[in-house]
């Protein structure tokens, strides 16, 4: 049976691209297999976080899952934190895991550069990660494309231990989208969007009011041309703004450079802006109609509850092959 797993942190507030590049493709696939989407907090833990607005954005992430159209009904949706199996196989696979191969993770090279201290969890988290998609018996794995290495520790780590203690875990595959799958940034289009950045003007939020976001488009990295063509190396800036303008409408891009043949980047910018004033009005909207916490509190209890069962066999499969006592 086909199985997914992914999550996403509660860490900023979710731009375009966390929801182009992951959680649109979360709303897609739940019609194809049977998903788990989780809400990783103990990731979010790697670096400070103040804990009222941890709690908060928990929240607020599986508040965007359900507004954006994820369906707990298709789809389990929970807390990662909810479920103890996270951490416990986390220390499991820890202790299948070799510092060599962590230390050679990018992802921990970027975020520990010229920090004077950097704590362990920083450190061991993408065997967190392992754990995460491990847990459910994940078959393939919607990511962007900079998570690629982390999926391939999972399964280096997942085929080591099952050449050790016998057949245990099933191997995932990363499922990257063709298309779409990096959204840049709109003051640097050669650089991903970061919700972290330090330049607000480089990202639009998706709960974002549409007269802010309306400034940031219009103020959008081009170049000196003023032809509309899609060209990622000469003309990254345009086809940024091609490509987000696709996924949000849903045309292709010939479709949308034959469109505006013989037009400016304004007009492009201009119709950019209505479509996702259109698409990004309706999740705000679904968003502010679930605002009631005892019903988002009672989905995420149903999600953890059902992940839970599944996570718990995984772990005592785990511990009789390493000979842990079970009682």
């Amino acid at each position: 049976m086909k199985r997914l797993f992914s999550g996403v942190q509660p860490s900023g507030n979710l731009t375009i691209g966390n929801y182009l590049g992951a959680i649109k493709q979360f709303v897609d696939l739940q019609h194809e297999a049977e998903a788990f989407y989780c809400v990783v907090d103990l990731h979010a833990i790697t670096v400070p976080q103040d804990p009222a607005e941890l709690r908060k954005r928990s929240r607020e992430i599986a508040q965007l899952y359900l507004a954006c159209g994820v369906d707990p009904s298709k789809a389990t949706i929970f807390i990662q934190s909810h479920v103890k199996e996270h951490a416990e196989l986390g220390w499991l696979l820890q202790c299948a895991s070799y510092m060599g191969e962590l230390g050679r993770m990018t992802q921990f090279k970027d975020k520990s550069e010229g920090k004077a201290a950097v704590n362990v969890g920083l450190y061991t988290y993408p065997v967190l990660m392992a754990a995460d998609i491990l847990l459910y018996d994940t078959t393939q794995v919607p990511v962007g494309d900079d998570q690629k290495q982390h999926i391939e520790l999972t399964r280096d780590i997942a085929e080591r231990f099952n050449k050790r203690y016998g057949d245990t875990f099933v191997i995932p595959d990363p499922q990257i989208q063709e298309f779409g799958a990096r959204i840049m940034a709109l003051d640097e289009p050669t650089k991903k969007m970061s919700k972290s950045a330090e330049n607000e003007g480089s990202r639009i939020a998706i709960l974002e009011d549409p007269a802010i976001f309306k400034k940031k488009i219009m103020r959008a990295v081009t170049d000196t041309e003023n032809e509309i063509r899609f060209d990622e190396e000469n003309k990254p800036g345009v086809s940024n703004l091609l490509t987000i303008y696709s996924m949000f409408a849903g045309e292709s891009v010939e479709s949308l450079v034959n469109r505006y043949q013989g037009k400016g980047y304004g007009d492009l910018k201009k119709d950019l802006v209505e479509v996702m004033t259109d698409k990004l009005g309706t999740i705000q909207k679904r968003f502010e109609e679930l605002n009631d916490v005892t019903e988002l509190d009672n989905i995420l209890r149903a999600g953890s509850e059902k992940a839970r069962a599944t996570a718990e066999k995984t772990v005592n499969r785990v511990k009789e092959a390493m000979g842990l006592v079970l009682l």
